[in-house]
């Protein structure tokens, strides 16, 4: 019955959450210190620090198996890769983000615009991934049609403490504009589409009709994102409470070969 509701809850909000599991637990306790030594690192501090040291992006940087094993850890399990493999069959993961902010995110450094710090902090810098910006004219074309978010925190934290935030129902929107220009052409030319306006209005869409939701979950729960949901990562508060290495979440977002019709019109 768990996995039916979280399945429902994909479809409908475009996110789902899963209590503590004592799978997930044992996954974290092993991977925590890890994620944190990487985040330290100093090569990949040159590579993956953002936004004046408030932001350490850490994209691929974990270095699991398919499983979810890291240097001989625990694989994960529990209900949510029940629900997943229910949905995409065996686990068959990418390597793992590392996503650490600091008090003080999203700091100004002038590595972005004006305009694009601005959204940062109004709209969370709002986007949906593997629609990557690309030239120097920012063109949205699909790079990376993943099956999904998973989202996996490795330290206790508050809401203050810059949460995850969806835009509930924003898949439904986001896939009927890309559906729009894309249904009438090739599968193989999908890649190569220009989707920028069509994606910016229906940003626009998702801001207008479709409500904030800050996600907050504590080591041994996670939750899973729609692809197609707009999402970003809100402004440090006051208040934030994280541990000294920054607020920490393991995010994966698995690919398979020929997923590219499945991202778009997948059976939720």
């Amino acid at each position: 019955m768990v996995i039916v509701a979280q399945i429902e809850a994909l479809r409908r909000v475009g996110w789902a959450k899963f209590s503590a599991d004592a799978n997930i637990a044992a996954w974290v306790a092993h991977v925590a210190p890890i994620a944190a030594a990487l985040s330290q690192n100093l090569t990949h501090r040159a590579d993956w620090l953002r936004h004046g040291g408030t932001w350490f992006a850490g994209v691929n940087i974990l270095a699991n198996d398919a499983q979810g094993r890291v240097e001989q850890g625990p694989e994960l399990g529990g209900v949510v890769v029940d629900c997943l493999t229910a949905l995409h069959g065996p686990m068959s993961l990418d390597r793992g983000q590392i996503s650490v902010t600091y008090p003080g995110y999203p700091a100004f450094d002038g590595q972005e615009s004006a305009a694009a710090h601005r959204y940062r902090v109004n709209r969370a810098a709002a986007h949906v991934d593997g629609l990557l910006a690309t030239g120097p004219e920012r063109r949205r074309l699909v790079h990376e049609p993943h099956q999904y978010v998973l989202g996996i925190p490795l330290g206790r934290s508050n809401v203050e403490a810059s949460p995850l935030v969806i835009w509930e129902g924003s898949h439904t929107i986001i896939r009927a504009a890309f559906k729009s220009v894309l249904d009438s052409l090739p599968l193989a030319q999908w890649g190569s589409v220009d989707l920028t306006e069509v994606y910016h209005q229906a940003r626009k869409d998702c801001f207008e009709h479709c409500p904030r939701k800050s996600i907050l979950a504590q080591p041994g729960e996670c939750y899973v994102l729609h692809r197609l949901a707009l999402h970003g990562i809100a402004p440090w508060e006051l208040g934030a409470e994280a541990p000294p290495e920054g607020r920490i979440v393991a995010y994966f977002r698995p690919q398979t070969e020929a997923n590219l019709n499945d991202w778009l019109n997948g059976n939720y």
